[in-house]
C-alpha cells in the first residue's frame, strides 16, 4: 500500500483555527498559503485531554505555549503553605504557558477541567517562525500584553471590591470571553467548580454558593448546577460600574 503525504488544506486549516488564539496570530494579517503551511507545520495538535490531566506542573521544563481549541483549563500555583491558589481559567481561543517564556521552567500548573482539545506551539519553532513571518512577533507581544492586562484586572478585582462585585465581575468576564468566540454571552456552562471560583476570587465556597442563590432570587441569573443563564445583564454591569466609579472617586 502506497503511503501518501498528507497535504495541508488551507480551508480546513482556517476552520480549525478560527476559534483559537492562532486566529489573532495569523489569519487577519493576510498570510499566504505558504506562510499558513509554515505555521501549521509547527503546531502539534494533541489528542483530547481528560479532566484532571496536566499540561505542565510547577518546575517542569518549559517547552511550549498551548492554545485551547475546545474545553477549559485551570491555572494554579502552590503557595508556601502548600495550598492551591487558582490563578485563572483558560477558555477556547486562549493561550496558557506564558510563564514558561522566561526562566526555563513553568512556575504554575495547567490542569484540564473538562475534555479539551489543545494545540502545542513549541518555543523553539515558534521563535524561528516569528523571525520568518512579518507581524507574527508583534501579535505574540499583543497576546503577552493581554495576559498582563488580565493580571492587573485580577489585582483590582481582589483589591477593593465586595464579594458580590467580585462574582459579578467574574461572570461578566466569562460572558465577554465566550461572546468573542462566537458563543452565547448570556447562557453558558461553568467549567470550573464553585470551590475553584471561590479560590480565584478570594471567597469561601459558602459565600459563592450564597451569592449564586441571591442572584437567582433577584432574577439576575438562572442557575442549574453549572449552567448559567444571565437574565439581567444590566444589573451585573451596574454592580461593577458602581465599584469602578467609587474607586475613581477615592483616587481623586
Amino acid at each position: 500500500m502506497t503511503n501518501k503525504k498528507k497535504t495541508v488544506n488551507l480551508h480546513e486549516l482556517k476552520v480549525s483555527c478560527q476559534n483559537c488564539t492562532l486566529t489573532d496570530l495569523c489569519l487577519p494579517h493576510g498570510m499566504g498559503t505558504e506562510e499558513m503551511k509554515k505555521l501549521d507545520a509547527i503546531v502539534i495538535r494533541q489528542q483530547p485531554l481528560q479532566p484532571g490531566q496536566h499540561l505542565f506542573r510547577p518546575g517542569d521544563k518549559s517547552h511550549a505555549l498551548f492554545a485551547v481549541r475546545s474545553g477549559a483549563l485551570k491555572s494554579y500555583c502552590i503557595t508556601q503553605d502548600g495550598e492551591e491558589q487558582v490563578l485563572g481559567f483558560t477558555l477556547p481561543g486562549e493561550l496558557t504557558g506564558m510563564d514558561g517564556l522566561s526562566g526555563g521552567c513553568y512556575s504554575s500548573a495547567s490542569m484540564v477541567l473538562e475534555t479539551s482539545s489543545v494545540c502545542e506551539l513549541p518555543f523553539g519553532k515558534l521563535e524561528g517562525l516569528c523571525n520568518d513571518l512579518p507581524g507574527l512577533q508583534k501579535q505574540m507581544l499583543n497576546v503577552v500584553g493581554r495576559e498582563i492586562t488580565s493580571d492587573q484586572h485580577m489585582l483590582m478585582l481582589l483589591g477593593k471590591r465586595t464579594a458580590e462585585e467580585r462574582l459579578a465581575s467574574f461572570l461578566l468576564s466569562l460572558s465577554t470571553r465566550y461572546h468573542k468566540r462566537g458563543l452565547s454571552a448570556t447562557e453558558f456552562n461553568l467549567p470550573m467548580s464553585r470551590q475553584d471560583i471561590g479560590n480565584y476570587l478570594g471567597l469561601a465556597i459558602e459565600t459563592v454558593s450564597r451569592l449564586f442563590a441571591s442572584f437567582q432570587e433577584r432574577r439576575i441569573l438562572s442557575v442549574n448546577r453549572r449552567q448559567i443563564v444571565i437574565l439581567d445583564m444590566d444589573s451585573l454591569r451596574g454592580m461593577v460600574e458602581a465599584c469602578v466609579k467609587q474607586s475613581m472617586g477615592s483616587a481623586m
